[in-house]
């Protein structure tokens, strides 16, 4: 048990590595996890079994490495990636993360949401192929999204007998398409995924390639562009009171660091105070860091709620009114300007509009075309107006507090991920603060009206609950009378709780305190 242990504990300090892999359909990217998870023996046994056990019954082969990762019946079938999926292997010299994304046009905004947290993009391209629009699209939106190192590796070289020229022509067209976009970091590597070659062990087939194997750059590099440590960043996601001695408010640190002493301030109301304590389910801390989950405690007793935002005195984000961000539309629905969405921004949902397309991406050339609205997996820049002001920074320099989703308040459809490089601010007076939390009671026999008042305030992006007697009878009060006082108070008391962290109640009850 004692060498189990220090063998966790000797794991978890190992630096960890997120990549997500990226290209066209059938370029390999499934094969290559499934052989690199292979080959570290990364596979349970049992998994293994099953995966042996299907491809020589509808594969016929010993074994086909993209069922490691392609977990969904349908993507069996069809032999493609449809939905993104996460690995997890290690070495004794790094962790890493895997996200495997899809390759088909169809499923972009599946890669777009698989590749935002990633440190490196790993691009595959077939060697018999070369560079296709997908694989431009795909990197294109690695860039936007803010990753600086990728790396491409030329698939299937056995399959153009492991041709030096080949590898070269595809190297230079890559290059010319990558000068358009942001400074990144590329490393070329010709593999085959299926066979081994220059996966983890260098290939014998492929002499004149002198470079490191697949899995030894991984092992090694340096990924730069890391989480922002410099401005610190608190998105408040509840209030937890304690009882009277107690009140912290609860979140995850966005960006930055912060020690217990520092001066913050709380936007929107500008008040100041200083940090009194760094609580966390561990015991208290001196200081804590971004993405550490903590519950903050301030020296003044300061009116906040869900959606405000606490960051250091000195160092504040913009208050920001109207945007432009570079958006990757989500939504089957094309994009409406004018219509009212809810933006989702770190813990704040507001209401707000697209105002005017700016230019569309051509992911063929990175060149920009006019357009009126975006499609489907269409990639633009837009100017987005704002009901009520956000607390962001540019996506550059912030990735969590400078991107939101998009909301059809329709639907309940995310329509789209958004990357902010512009605001406009407005003044702390206009930074009106949200509507306080409250109970908002009927009685039992307006349960319609109550229901439609509550589907109305989610779409508007109000944090609310609803709450009615059947609910109250399957949960807190199955062992509690409805006609007595204890019943009533138990409404009372939850509605106390709810509206204390920040949301609001729809309360639809018969038994309610006069």
């Amino acid at each position: 048990m004692k060498g189990s242990d220090s063998l966790i504990e000797k794991n978890q300090n190992i630096d960890l590595l997120r990549f997500a892999t990226a290209g066209s359909v059938d370029d390999g990217k499934s094969t290559l996890i499934g052989r690199l998870l292979y080959d570290s023996k990364s596979i349970f046994e049992d998994q293994l079994n099953l995966i042996k056990t299907f491809s020589k019954t509808h594969r016929n082969q010993d074994i086909d490495y993209s069922l490691v990762t392609d977990g969904l019946k349908s993507e069996r079938e069809q032999g493609i990636t449809i939905d993104v999926a996460y690995r997890f292997f290690s070495t004794p010299k790094r962790r890493f993360i895997i996200t495997d994304t899809p390759g088909h046009e169809q499923y972009t905004r599946n890669m777009a949401t698989g590749a935002s947290n990633a440190s490196l993009a790993l691009i595959l391209i077939d060697a018999r192929n070369g560079v296709v629009t997908q694989t431009k699209r795909h990197s294109f939106i690695s860039s936007l999204l803010g990753i600086r190192n990728f790396v491409v590796a030329v698939n299937k070289m056995d399959l153009v007998d492991y041709s030096e020229e080949v590898f070269e022509n595809i190297v230079s067209e890559f290059n010319a398409f990558s000068d358009k976009l942001s400074d990144e970091s590329i490393y070329y590597i010709p593999i085959s995924a299926l066979k081994g070659d220059n996966v983890i062990e260098r290939s014998a087939n492929m002499p004149w390639f002198q470079g490191s194997t697949l899995l030894d750059y991984l092992e090694n590099v340096n990924v730069s562009g890391g989480r922002n440590l410099t401005d610190f960043r608190f998105p408040v996601q509840y209030v937890n009171w304690g009882g009277d001695d107690f009140r912290g408010y609860c979140g995850t640190i966005a960006s930055g660091v912060v020690h217990k002493g520092d001066k913050v301030r709380v936007l929107p109301s500008g008040k100041t105070s200083e940090i009194s304590r760094i609580v966390t389910y561990d015991g208290d801390l001196d200081h804590a860091f971004a993405p550490m989950a903590v519950t903050l405690c301030l020296e003044d007793d300061i009116d906040i709620s869900r959606g405000d935002m606490i960051a250091k005195a000195d160092d504040l984000p913009a208050i920001a009114g109207s945007l432009e961000a570079n958006v990757v539309w989500m939504d089957s629905a094309p994009m409406e300007i004018g219509k009212d969405y809810l933006i989702k921004h770190t813990t704040s949902t507001v209401k707000g509009n697209f105002s005017e397309v700016l230019h569309e991406f051509d992911p063929e050339d990175i060149s920009m075309k006019p357009s009126e609205f975006l499609s489907l997996n269409e990639i633009g820049k837009v100017k987005v107006e704002l009901k009520t002001p956000i607390f962001a920074d540019i996506y550059s320099e912030n990735k969590i507090t400078g991107s939101f989703i998009v909301i059809d308040p329709h639907t309940n459809q995310t329509a789209a991920a958004c990357m902010i490089s512009k605001y406009n601010q407005v003044s702390p007076d206009k930074a009106c603060k949200a509507v306080k939390a409250k109970v908002i009671r009927y009685p039992g026999d307006k349960k319609e009206d109550a229901q439609a008042n509550y589907d109305r305030l989610s779409m508007q992006g109000t944090h609310c609950i609803y709450v009615d007697d059947e609910l109250l009878l399957e949960t807190l009060c199955k062992e509690i009378p409805v006609d007595s006082e204890q019943y009533s108070d138990t409404i009372e008391d939850l509605c106390k709780i709810v509206t204390r962290s920040g949301v609001s109640v729809v309360l639809c009850s018969d038994h309610l305190n006069s």
